[in-house]
């Protein structure tokens, strides 16, 4: 399959489709809108692409420069992305932070991290009084401050070895922090675009938050690298969404169990869905949840990902596209082989590679896997990276931390291989 573009350009996006809408943003206007009330406001590629260079300039006027750190604190809203596309123009790394952490473990990540500016919305406000940091503005602000020409990200002569990453993403309770380059975002799409058969003609709703790595590697970057159209609410809400995907016949469906279960709860499922074409669930799913999506004749398939490696697993979707498009039997506690780009492999406690069926801790390679952690020092040009050696000591209270080693991310977590190469968690 053709790779239709080798960068994250908006801009180069923008040229070719300007009127292409890149976003829908269903958000309610009011706070206590009726249920199922959503907001569509399109914004196209060539819009977006403005944005982002509007938002790079008042960035730019800040002083934020390539190297530096933008620390990102809000729900879902288009101004992320651009927000997101800013910093790659600058050479910044941007760094979203979740809004569901606590006044309490908001403070984990800035234990690794000082950012050069943080960016919130209003509603934020409490957790931004609890970051240790006191250079911030809200994205208001952002949109009224002076403006600063900058140039095209494209034209920079940029060492990818030298670089900071594009992106930070953290742990659950605010660590680890795992960095991403742009060429492993890129990667990333690719994967998604390969697996999936993501096109330009996709309507993708957002499920996740956009501070996650499935919210924002998995879905969105993903659906904007193809030149697809996101559905994108504050929050997930089930009723919302659902009435999104039946009013802009959304075809492609990536979301966690508790949304692809709560969609399938909602009493007007049935007739909201005939436009998807294929859903793909993080996590195991209920037989009732199945049920409803077999109905529907809707192919599902089952992925498994993590903060240094969003998608490393994906089940196919021949078993649901077969003779009987609702078979969706492949939806078990398989998740399916490494997808493209994604190197697996399965060792013993001494370390030693196994062959065939096999079961032991998995290991993750290739250039879909993030480029490391970010050591306690902070993020440099020359090494932003947290060495090995520093990597077997630090954070032991994160059950969730892997290691960086000869090329190979070292999950801890196990996994059987059966016999056709379909991995299963244990």
């Amino acid at each position: 399959m053709a790779v239709p573009f080798v960068t994250l350009s908006l801009a180069r996006r923008a040229e070719r489709f300007p009127e292409r809408t890149a976003v829908v943003d269903i958000s309610e206007e009011r706070l206590y809108a009726p249920a199922e009330t959503i907001h569509e406001n399109r914004v196209s590629y060539g819009e977006l692409s403005a944005m982002t260079t509007r938002t790079a300039e008042h960035l730019a006027a800040l002083g934020i420069d390539a190297g530096d750190v933008v620390c990102l604190l809000t729900r879902n809203r288009v101004a992320s992305l651009a927000v997101l596309f800013a910093c790659r123009r600058l050479g910044a790394t941007f760094f979203p932070v979740s809004h569901w952490l606590t006044p309490a473990s908001v403070e984990q990540p800035f234990d690794l991290i000082e950012p050069d500016l943080v960016v919130s919305e209003a509603a934020q406000r409490d957790l931004v009084r609890s970051i240790p940091f006191d250079r911030s503005v809200t994205l208001e602000e952002l949109a009224e401050a002076d403006r600063e020409a900058v140039s095209d990200s494209d034209e920079r002569n940029l060492e990818p070895e030298t670089d900071a990453p594009l992106v930070l993403l953290h742990g659950g309770d605010g660590r680890p922090i795992a960095g991403y380059s742009a060429s492993a975002l890129e990667w990333n799409c690719i994967s998604a675009l390969v697996a999936w058969g993501l096109s330009s003609a996709d309507v993708v709703p957002l499920t996740p938050p956009l501070s996650s790595p499935d919210g924002l590697v998995r879905v969105a970057l993903s659906t904007l690298y193809v030149g697809g159209t996101l559905l994108l609410d504050r929050a997930f809400d089930p009723g919302d969404t659902l009435t999104a995907i039946a009013e802009e016949k959304a075809t492609f469906l990536a979301g966690r169990e508790t949304a692809i279960r709560d969609l399938a709860a909602e009493s007007g499922f049935d007739d909201a869905v005939d436009s998807l074409e294929r859903v793909i669930v993080e996590g195991a799913v209920e037989n009732d949840t199945l049920e409803a999506y077999r109905e529907q004749e809707i192919p599902i398939a089952r992925a498994a990902g993590r903060l240094e490696c969003p998608t490393a697993f994906s089940q196919s979707f021949a078993g649901a596209a077969a003779d009987d498009p609702g078979d969706i039997s492949t939806v078990s506690d398989g998740v399916g082989t490494p997808v493209p780009d994604c190197r697996a492999r399965l060792v013993d406690e001494s370390g030693t590679v196994l062959e065939g069926t096999a079961e032991g801790r998995l290991e993750l390679s290739g250039p879909v896997v993030a480029d490391g952690y970010v050591r306690a020092a902070g993020t440099n040009d020359e090494n932003w990276y947290a060495p090995v050696e520093e990597q077997r000591d630090d954070y032991d209270e994160s059950g969730d931390r892997g290691r960086f080693a000869d090329g190979w991310f070292e999950t801890d977590d196990r996994y059987r291989r059966d016999e056709d190469g379909i991995y299963r968690p244990q």
